[in-house]
């Protein structure tokens, strides 16, 4: 009888190992599972350094947000990338020696780099048929941000702060106070 007993403890051992062992193995495998879920999703999370700002940007572009400001707010103000599609800002980016017939001083290309992934996630595509708007008032999406706005016939970068007060701040929300409550 003896023996009988020692087969069945041999058999709750191996049984128990086993179940052990796939208990350690299934920890492992979600732990590890998880563990790339984590390292392997996109880091989007939206945290907007200035809340009044035109929209909220991941914070793996916002070095590239204020570059863009710190470069190019200091001529004139920065205009909302999405104002214009993406193909406008490369062509901007490329031609910096010669942006919109004024000589520039030089900006290290890291910068460009950095400026180039922003406008990318912030801008907009263009459509199969538009052209390429070099100008803001040319720009399709623009028109559409302002539909029962009537816009002078010579339109700027400077005509917006007419209707938004806080643009230096790269507010274009805040309005004042004859367009606050404009359809």
């Amino acid at each position: 009888m003896s023996d009988l007993v020692r087969k069945k403890n041999r058999t709750r051992k191996k049984n128990t190992k086993l179940w052990f062992g796939l208990l350690v193995v299934m920890v492992w495998s979600l732990t590890l599972g998880w563990g790339m879920a984590v390292a392997i999703s996109p880091t989007n999370k939206i945290e907007s350094v200035n809340t009044k700002s035109v929209d909220s940007v991941p914070s793996r572009f916002q070095l590239g947000e204020q570059l863009y400001l710190d470069n190019c707010s200091t001529c004139h103000i920065a205009l909302p990338p999405a104002i214009f599609p993406t193909e406008t800002w490369r062509q901007l980016l490329e031609e910096m020696d010669t942006h919109y017939g004024q000589k520039l001083p030089s900006i290290i290309s890291p910068v460009i780099l950095l400026m180039w992934e922003y406008f990318k996630f912030a801008s907009r595509p263009i459509n199969q048929d538009e052209v390429i708007p070099y100008r803001v008032d040319e720009s399709r999406y623009f028109k559409a941000l302002h539909p029962k706005v009537k816009l002078p016939r010579t339109l700027s970068h400077r005509t917006c702060i007419t209707c938004h007060p806080s643009v230096s701040q790269f507010d274009y929300r805040t309005l004042t106070p004859e367009w606050e409550d404009a359809p």
